[in-house]
Parts: C-alpha cells; structure tokens; sequence
C-alpha cells in the first residue's frame, strides 16, 4: 500500500531542448525545480542541434544537467525533423509517464513534443508564450501559434504576449506573465562573460577588439538562403567594417552559403574578424562589449537589451517587440540604406539607450517553478 497523500506526490516533469537557444532557457528552469520538493525534473535532448562538442561546451557552461533522454534525431527538412521527434519521443513519454510536458521557444522539439504530449492526454506547459512576428513565412512563427494552441499552461515574456494568446482564444487563466528566463541565465552568467579582447587575441588578432566594434550574426533562411540578400548584407558589413572593426562568428548554415554563392571575397578584409561559432560565455562577452550588435536572431534582441547594447535586427519584423518599444532594438530589415542609417545613429549618437523591461530581474524561472508547483498540487 502506498501511504504518500496528495500532497507528498512527487510529480514528474518532462523537460525538453531541441537546439542551443533552448539551452539557455532550461537551465535556470531546471535549477528552480530543482530547488523544490514535490518535482522531480527530467531533461529530454532530442538532438534536433546534433553538434556533440557544442552542446557539451553549452551545457558545461551553463550548468544543465546531462540529459537523461538524448533522442539523438539530427538534421532533415522541418517536416522530417518534427515528425522523427514525434516519433523518438512518444516511447520517451509513456516511459516517463510524467504529470506534464515543459517546452520552451520555437524550434520544431517545440511543436513536436508538445503535439505528442497533447494528443495521449499529458498536460503542455509552455515558457516563451504568446510571442508572434505575425509573419507566417517564418517556420518558428508555426511553431509558437500551435505550440500554444496546445498547451495548458503558458508563461509570457511580455505583455503583449498575453494580448497575442487572448486574441488567438487562449483562457486568460492559463497565461502567467513571468519574465524572461534567457535574462536569467545572463544575469547569472555574466561575471564569467569571456572578454572580447581575450576573443580576438586567441584569434590571432590582439587590439581588434579595443577601440569598438560591431557584432554581426546571420543564420535565418530569409537571409541566407537567398543570394541576392545575402550578398546585400555583406557588402553592408564591409562598408560598416570602413567605419568600425566587424566581429563575425558565422553559423555553419551561413558560411555554407557563402561558399556556395561565392561571395566569401566581400568578407575578406582585415576589418573584419571571420569566427567560428562561439560557445555561450564568449558570445555573451562579445555583446556585452560590443558597440553595436546586427543581427537576424531573436534571442540576441532580447539579450543586447537586457545589456543596454544597442541592436540593428536584420529582418523586417520582430516577434519580441518590447526590444524595440522599451529596448535597445532597431528595426533596419535587410535594406542596405536602412542598415546603414541606424548605424549612424549608434556611431554618430550611441544609439537607443532604451530600459531593461519589467521582470527581466534574474528570477523568471523561480516565479514559473512555483506556479507550477501550485498548479500541479491543485490538479
């Protein structure tokens, strides 16, 4: 017979990363539950980003703990790739038999997972809710509509995420506005942030960093994939790198792309660093001492504003507006001129000073645990 009540039942949690942006979500999400008695959370790799020495660096960096479930699913086209998660991770499910299933973001272990869950009856809980580029081109922007569509408990990073989800029909009881859990990991991270000097001296190239620079990352198809675009935006770094040094550490896809189109000559300038992609402490201390960041990544928006970096987003829209409303964002799309023009306002005036949202203070994660905690109890 078992004497454990109610309230003594220890309730299994499932949690799932599928690429690097997740990573830095999680581990503060794990670390809270950690902290508390009644929840036992399991980690759930499903390999969707497959880089074994990446993600090890990742996960040392950051303290996650190792997965105690690598799916091990690899690249394939999005349908592909959702559809082997579907499929690894339903034995994974009713081996576990958790009381629920916590995703976080937008990648298709996102979708995938929380579809499995859904449809054998485990309750969805979703971090990173209601966040919408109202761009349907963007795989993600699919990805983030469904995945709450499906999910029981959903946490917002901003305001407007509870808007968004209000208006898509979600219940307003299960939206909790918590707080940014990336600013979590960077706030806890940051004292170990790699200085962009060291970065450039390991590199071959001492002072590079010293007198202000510009970081560059690039990794959206919409971007990347596209010659003409691709081209345009490098030759934009390269005028940019006339006026200021340029930091690049290029994503495996983009300098693919590169090769491919055969365009590496416009970024072989000596004003330009070319990097291999950087691990979570390096890139943080690149951001932090950067000038100015130009990016097409979501994550990196929300980041340059926590650190009061100004930011050029690199793509006509954004599913994280406060970077913008309240932060230190500037919307520039892939437009050369526009590009060009919200650099001078950095390099000629220092660019939006902006403010560091409401919640974004180091403790989403401690908020969302114990939201959780209650909920579970109370179910």
């Amino acid at each position: 017979m078992n004497d454990m009540s109610d309230t003594d039942k220890i309730h299994r949690i499932l949690c799932v990363v599928g690429a690097r942006p997740n990573f830095m979500k999680m581990a503060p999400i794990m670390a809270a539950f950690d902290a508390l008695p009644g929840i036992e959370a399991k980690l759930v790799h499903t390999g969707q980003h497959y880089d074994v020495a990446m993600n090890h660096q990742y996960f040392q960096a950051l303290g996650i703990p190792d997965p105690d479930i690598n799916l091990e699913v690899g690249s394939g086209s999005h349908a592909q790739q959702t559809a082997e998660v579907m499929r690894r991770f339903e034995p994974a499910l009713d081996d576990v038999a958790p009381s629920a299933v916590l995703v976080v973001g937008d990648v298709n272990s996102t979708i995938a997972c929380a579809l499995v869950a859904a449809k054998k009856g485990v309750p969805v809980i979703h971090v990173e809710a209601g966040l919408r580029s109202f761009d349907r081109a963007m795989p993600e922007e699919i990805n983030r509509v469904l995945t709450d569509q499906l999910s029981d408990l959903l946490f917002t990073t901003e305001e407007s995420g509870r808007a968004n989800l209000l208006n898509e029909g979600i219940a307003d009881g299960r939206i909790h506005f918590v707080g940014n859990v990336m600013i979590d990991t960077l706030r806890l991270n940051l004292p170990r942030a790699v200085p962009a000097a060291q970065i450039a001296a390991d590199a071959g190239r001492p002072g590079f960093a010293d007198k202000g620079f510009a970081v560059l990352t690039l990794h959206r198809p919409s971007n990347v994939d596209d010659a003409a675009i691709l081209k345009r935006l490098l030759e934009t770094a390269g005028k940019i790198s006339e006026r200021m040094p340029v930091i690049f550490p290029v994503h495996p896809r983009t300098r693919a792309t590169i090769e491919r189109f055969g365009l590496s000559h416009l970024l072989d300038r000596a004003s330009i660093l070319l990097l291999p992609p950087m691990g979570y402490l390096e890139m943080l201390g690149l951001m932090k001492d950067a000038t100015v960041v130009l990016t097409d990544s979501g994550g990196i928006q929300e980041e340059t504003t926590a650190l009061g970096t100004p930011c050029i987003t690199l793509r006509h829209n954004t599913e994280r507006p406060i970077t913008v409303d309240e932060g230190t964002n500037t919307i520039a799309g892939n437009d050369p001129a526009a590009i060009l023009a919200a650099f001078e306002g950095v390099s000629g005036g220092g660019g939006k000073a902006g403010r560091v949202p409401h919640f974004w203070d180091g403790r989403a994660a401690e908020r969302i645990a114990a939201i959780v905690a209650a909920w579970l109890q109370n179910r």
